[in-house]
């Protein structure tokens, strides 16, 4: 009996020890931030002190890939699935969308919700509003804040005519300047959480997307630079202050020991060398090229992290997804199966990528995808579709008999460990190498699902209020 008793506290013992290992996570997301301008990844002219002193307390993840624009991005994270599983690989998800994530999808949140943690996200949704069931609060959240566009005003929150600022799935009038609302609120949720559980924060920020907005003191600092840049400047730097004031939210509750920070940028800063700094790599937001998909991440956790560490392994956005079940203790079994992989070993330098390869995405007429050093890129210079100003024109068709000539020509190959910057195309001289990624690619993009993205239908009207029926 003593024996039997002894057991069954051994084992509740192990449970709460092991619920108590289970790190709460703060997700945080900025939304098309340059790669170079931070201060941690070598930017002199904005000021980051906040995002810097957090990256060097962890590991930078100086080869972390993401999906060309934003809703691709938020859906590899969601659902650890490559986009194009799913019909969201081309585009961004347009506020008059009449499709979002699809429901089978098991998200991110629901997981972790199943697995005992409370979940929220104070931020951007950007996968669907047409029909309640798409919300976020259907799709794994115990709490929601924020707006469910892009593009949205930063003051007003209006998008389009429409009204997009929500709690809890509901129209919301907080007053305010947004970066500093989703602050306030991420403050709150700490103070204010389920002490009996674990926290996942998803904190999509708005910023530094446009329109170009930002409080006037912000704009003080940088008078010498000029125009959008200028404003962008601001708009990260009171981005960065947001992120400052969520790490003393955790500190102020004792957490810091055990939460798991992580941040990135959803795609390559658009404009580059005018509003936003890649540094050298090519090009920039909506492209296949290391500017578009190689973004600025870190991920930091006291003890278990190593401060000042740099991950060169390649990683991409939908490893996050099992990466984190894991540590969650939530089990990685699902009807549909996971393209991400776990990254923890790699985080913690442990290990190398886990990835034999990488997609960085497949659509009609283009695509890339990186296998050990090689990246192979198709339709480099077709633009994907990015969330500036929409006017809900159809996709531009294909260019007839010249087609295949034109999309042979744009086949590029690249080493990136010797030409990081993709200034040198090996296609010509390295056809075996060429036809090694192209099988592969070929073989993923038979899988893809038609992309969902579609013009804005006729006669559409902006509703009062997005994401709710008149």
């Amino acid at each position: 009996m003593m024996m039997s008793l002894l057991s069954v506290l051994l084992s509740a013992a192990t449970l709460v020890q092991a619920a108590d290992s289970r790190p709460n996570i703060v997700f945080m997301l900025a939304d098309d931030l340059g790669r170079a301008d931070c201060g941690f990844m070598g930017g002199t002219v904005i000021r980051t002190p906040h995002l810097d002193r957090l990256a060097k307390a962890g590991a930078i993840l100086d080869q972390f890939y993401v999906q060309p624009v934003c809703s691709p991005t938020r859906a590899a994270l969601m659902t650890g699935r490559y986009p194009m599983r799913h019909g969201l690989q081309v585009g961004v998800v347009r506020p008059w969308a009449q499709y979002g994530l699809p429901l089978e999808e098991r998200t991110l949140p629901q997981a972790l919700r199943e697995g005992g943690y409370e979940t929220a996200i104070v931020g951007k949704w950007h996968l669907g509003t047409f029909q309640p069931a798409y919300l976020p609060m259907q799709r794994g959240f115990d709490h929601q804040y924020g707006h469910y566009n892009g593009a949205i005003d930063y003051f007003t929150h209006e998008r389009d005519g429409g009204f997009d600022w929500h709690r809890d799935d509901l129209e919301n009038r907080d007053e305010g300047y947004s970066t500093h609302l989703l602050a306030r609120e991420s403050e709150r949720l700490i103070r204010e959480r389920d002490r009996s559980k674990p926290l996942f924060l998803y904190v999509p920020f708005n910023a530094v997307h446009g329109p170009f907005q930002v409080p006037d003191d912000y704009l003080k600092p940088y008078a010498s630079l000029k125009g959008n840049r200028q404003k962008y400047a601001g708009m990260l730097e009171a981005m960065d202050e947001a992120v400052g004031r969520i790490v003393a939210a955790i500190d102020a509750e004792g957490m810091r020991q055990n939460t798991l920070f992580v941040f990135s940028s959803d795609n390559g800063g658009p404009s580059p060398g005018t509003i936003t700094d890649n540094g050298p790599l090519r090009a920039g937001k909506g492209t296949l090229y290391e500017g578009g998909t190689r973004v600025v991440a870190f991920a930091t956790w006291e003890g278990k992290i190593p401060a000042g560490s740099k991950v060169s392994a390649p990683l991409h956005m939908v490893d996050w997804h099992p990466t984190l079940l894991k540590l969650g203790g939530v089990s990685l079994e699902q009807k549909l199966p996971l393209d991400g992989r776990d990254a923890w070993p790699a985080i913690t330098g442990k290990a190398g990528s886990p990835h034999e390869f990488i997609l960085l995405n497949t659509a009609p007429g283009k695509g890339a995808i990186r296998m050990g050093d090689w990246k192979l890129v198709i339709g480099g210079n077709m633009p994907d579709s990015a969330d500036g100003p929409e006017t809900g024109a159809a996709p531009k068709k294909g260019r007839g008999k010249g087609k295949k000539k034109a999309a042979e020509a744009a086949l590029e190959l690249f080493n990136l460990a010797d030409d990081p910057n993709e200034k040198n195309n090996l296609a010509a001289a390295q056809p075996e190498k060429v036809a090694e990624l192209r099988k592969k690619l070929d073989e993923l993009a038979a899988q893809a699902v038609p992309p969902k993205s579609a013009p804005k239908a006729p006669g559409f009207k902006t509703p009062r209020i997005w994401g709710q029926a008149d």
